[in-house]
């Protein structure tokens, strides 16, 4: 399915920041400072890309086209997926509060930061491999040709109206911008 192909590709780029994330967590306990834009850049990848692109796809189009399928919400997989997102939605919160107080310098608080990269690299591992497992194949095996094309044109459409033509590619640039930076 071309919905789920692209939500598949998504998680590539999702998980090469989460080793980009690795690596920053690796230098601050090396007593490295960061910098500041790459820390917002960081921020807003996962504000944006993560959440508002691709759950928002997720939680919008895919979730209800498979509840209508007779997926349970609760108690099944999608609940578990809503959670989870909700869990990535905090530690990005507190993230950014903890950025901010890197940013200051007043509090310094790289171990604070340390902390929270670990807990959502962990969070969103094991979410990307529920959905690659789970999810993504019982949409494949229950969704059909028709609701496919339509899952994709609003993908799409989302893609245009919230995130802004040309902001999907500038963040596959900052992907690669900094996976030389941290992880040559």
């Amino acid at each position: 399915m071309k919905a789920i192909a692209e939500l598949k590709k998504e998680h590539e780029g999702i998980e090469l920041m989460l080793r980009v994330l690795q690596a920053v967590a690796d230098k601050l306990k090396s007593g490295e400072r960061i910098s500041t834009e790459h820390l917002d850049a960081i921020l807003e990848f996962m504000s944006v890309f993560v959440d508002k692109c691709h759950h928002g796809k997720e939680e919008e189009f895919l979730f209800p086209a498979l509840e209508a399928t007779g997926v349970p919400r609760e108690g099944g997989p999608i609940g578990v997926m809503l959670n989870e997102h909700e869990q990535g939605r905090k530690l990005v919160a507190i993230f950014k509060d903890a950025v901010a107080d890197y940013k200051s310098e007043k509090n310094v608080n790289a171990p604070s930061l340390q902390w929270i990269i670990k807990d959502y690299i962990a969070l969103l591992t094991q979410h990307i491999s529920k959905e690659n497992t789970v999810l993504f194949p019982m949409a494949d095996a229950k969704l059909g040709s028709k609701k496919d094309i339509e899952l994709f044109e609003s993908f799409e459409q989302l893609e245009r109206v919230r995130i802004g033509i040309g902001k999907h590619d500038e963040f596959h640039v900052l992907l690669d911008q900094l996976q030389k930076t941290y992880l040559v």
